[in-house]
């Protein structure tokens, strides 16, 4: 017999309830997991996904630094870099 690993059981947080899933689906999101926290969460679709853009006024969401474009979802998790309201570039985490 082969030694198998247990898969970690950390906490599986908390799912959106139907009404919440079904919300986010109406409206074009997907449901997944981002960030450090196990809970579920909607990812919506920006209107402006991929436009270019010099500032955040540019865009509905983030205006991405690296590309210079408008970030395709609410929320985003992780490092990265946006374009202020002056255009300057902003390091944040979002977890």
């Amino acid at each position: 017999m082969a030694c198998v690993e247990k898969p970690p059981s950390g906490p599986q947080g908390k799912p959106l309830t139907k009404a919440e899933r079904a919300e986010c689906l109406m409206q074009g999101g997907r449901v997944g997991r981002g960030g450090l926290l196990p809970d579920e969460v909607c990812f919506l679709p920006e209107a402006d996904a991929g436009k270019a853009c010099t500032k955040k006024s540019d865009c509905e969401g983030m205006c991405l630094a690296d590309t210079r474009t408008c970030s395709p979802v609410t929320p985003m998790f992780g490092c990265f870099e946006f374009l202020d309201e002056s255009g300057q570039r902003v390091g944040i985490c979002i977890d």
